[in-house]
């Protein structure tokens, strides 16, 4: 560990300090994060889920895609891999974000993706920075 820059103390440079407090408003980051991405996705025509509010769906047609949102990390999926590519180039085009790939764990829990089937679904994960 070391003094973050322009905050050295020079006397002391071998010290480093403790946080007795948290500083005025970094608490109000996620919230204001969270606020910033709903208003985006709601303009794209998502609506939030009435449970959960940190799901996100779209209709379009007779797909959909789901988006989830933990903290920085944005889970999304569908059957239709057109609308995955869509929403990947969508978010890159508004933030600054990485594909962590597909999804294989959640929580703790194993995911499996199947393939073939006709309730396939691709989901996958992506990092904002």
């Amino acid at each position: 560990m070391s003094q973050p820059p322009g905050f050295e103390d020079h006397k002391h440079l071998d010290r480093v300090y403790r946080l007795q407090k948290a500083l005025y408003g970094l608490k109000q980051t996620l919230r204001q994060w969270y606020e910033r991405l709903s208003n985006f996705f709601t303009s794209l025509g998502y609506e939030r889920g009435k449970v959960d509010k940190t799901l996100f769906v779209r209709k379009i047609n007779n797909d959909i895609i789901l988006a989830q949102v933990y903290v920085d990390d944005i889970i999304f999926g569908s059957i239709n891999k057109n609308l995955c590519q869509d929403f990947v180039f969508t978010m890159q085009g508004e933030f600054k974000m990485s594909m962590m790939g597909e999804l294989n764990f959640f929580f703790g829990l194993q995911v499996k993706q199947m393939k073939h089937g006709p309730s396939s679904v691709n989901l996958n994960t992506a990092k904002s920075s």
